[in-house]
């Protein structure tokens, strides 16, 4: 939790300082940022991946643009007090347009940007056949992001897919050089090695975080584990995206088979725990304020 009169910005930063480990679940709405706000987590990640799902229907691809996750980042803003970790894809261009993303989702509410070094059309880092770009191009990035931000506390996260690619020695290169470009915090994508996620901490001076793919290539850790290694964050970007597809598919399938459902908790949030989340107790009060 934030201390006394603390921005989000500053307390994402001494988040990622701590290095133990905090755990980040990704929001692809403001009801989820609002659930995960609630059970207590200490920072929401919106996820490229589950505004592409959950929005648009369509795979990790390169469908997003800056005006889907700028509107969502502005609505999450709008809804929680967390600090937000904020999925920019590879900027949507070349560093001209980084430096426009980020002006964008920093005036949007973002507390961190994450950028990656793809090829564009990029796609989901646990996918196959992916490709990345020049690290001199991804340098230029990277710089171009630290220049755009008005908010000196603004963090800029960058990403590498290059360990698929070229292999865990050239992501550790180049995520150590996305670092002295001036990275806050460093994220190596798809390691598929137990060895690898235990050496990075050790290896890499910046903080950084650590991808937990639920089905995906690395190996799962828990979140004390890779802490104590050093790691800044640890993300789960689509737990609540699959837990909802997964709980819409159970009270679906339950509604089609019994042709009604009832207010069963085992299948249905309540309905006042529904109005309790987006807040209409408090709305009552205001209306009763100004009417």
């Amino acid at each position: 939790m934030s201390t006394t009169n603390e921005s989000p910005k500053k307390t994402l930063r001494r988040l990622a300082e701590a290095r133990r480990g905090v755990l980040v679940p990704g929001a692809f709405n403001a009801m989820s940022a609002r659930v995960i706000e609630d059970l207590g987590f200490e920072a929401i990640y919106i996820t490229g991946a589950g505004v592409t799902n959950m929005y648009l229907g369509l795979p990790d691809q390169a469908f997003m643009g800056l005006h889907e996750i700028a509107e969502h980042t502005a609505r999450i803003r709008d809804a929680v007090n967390l600090p937000l970790l904020v999925d920019a894809d590879t900027g949507f261009g070349n560093a001209l347009n980084v430096r426009h993303t980020v002006r964008v989702l920093e005036r949007a509410g973002a507390d961190c940007i994450q950028l990656e070094d793809q090829v564009s059309p990029k796609r989901c880092g646990h996918f196959s056949g992916k490709a990345v770009i020049d690290t001199d191009e991804m340098l230029g990035k990277i710089k171009a992001a630290v220049d755009a931000r008005q908010d000196s506390d603004l963090l800029v996260m960058a990403r590498t897919d290059a360990a698929a690619v070229h292999g865990f020695e050239a992501a550790i290169e180049r995520a150590q050089k996305f670092s002295d470009a001036g990275a806050d915090i460093l994220f190596v994508e798809a390691v598929t090695l137990a060895d690898e996620v235990r050496a990075m901490p050790r290896r890499l001076n910046k903080p950084q975080l650590m991808n937990m793919v639920i089905g995906g290539k690395t190996p799962t850790f828990g979140a004390q584990e890779l802490g104590a290694l050093g790691y800044g964050f640890v993300l789960y970007a689509n737990a609540a995206l699959q837990g909802a597809v997964a709980g819409m598919q159970k009270a679906l399938t339950a509604l089609r088979d019994d042709k009604r459902l009832e207010e069963d908790p085992a299948l249905v949030a309540p309905f006042a725990e529904r109005q309790r989340l987006v807040g209409k107790p408090q709305w009552d009060a205001l209306e009763r304020l100004y009417i």
